[in-house]
């Protein structure tokens, strides 16, 4: 007879294949949006559907809720995940994980001027968005912008941190 474990496998970083974190302003009314997007490329060793999952399983542990409504960072000291800028980098950290980008000038004076970053972290891979290919402006607009995008992805309002006090 066999039986079945109850007990939960315990995450692994490697589950989610290549994180990338990509950095992009937009309009908004009241001047440039600082955006990051979060996302794997799926190529974990049992694919992309294994490592959405682990993306999903990572949000989860950590309090942001997939789908669900805005996380307001500045409102959540103890918010489990942080964005440092400096030295024209963008690192976020989370326990377990620190990912990080280089992104434009245009973002870095957007994030100056608000404090903050909206970063859609999303459960969908997206292989053909790799590191070091450039991505063009309707290929990140048609991803980040589709309904399977953003309701698959936990919704965050993250200040941004400097190591100057």
């Amino acid at each position: 007879m066999t039986s079945t474990s109850s007990e939960t496998r315990p995450f692994r970083v490697a589950d989610l294949g290549t994180l990338v974190v990509l950095a992009w302003s937009g309009e908004a009314p009241d001047g440039d949006m600082p955006y990051l997007l979060a996302y794997t490329l799926g190529d974990a060793a049992d694919g992309p559907e294994a490592a959405g999952a682990a993306v999903e399983r990572l949000l989860t542990d950590n309090q942001l809720p997939v789908g669900g409504n805005v996380v307001d960072g500045s409102t959540r000291p103890s918010l489990p995940i942080t964005m440092l800028v400096e030295g024209g980098q963008a690192v976020l950290n989370m326990p377990q994980l620190n990912a990080q980008c280089v992104p434009p000038p245009e973002w870095i004076a957007a994030v100056g001027e608000r404090g903050f970053a909206y970063l859609v972290f999303t459960t969908r891979p997206w292989p053909e968005a790799e590191p070091g290919k450039a991505v063009t402006p309707e290929a990140l607009a048609e991803f980040a912008g589709s309904e399977e995008t953003l309701n698959a992805a936990a919704h965050i309002i993250l200040p941004a941190r400097s190591l100057r006090g």
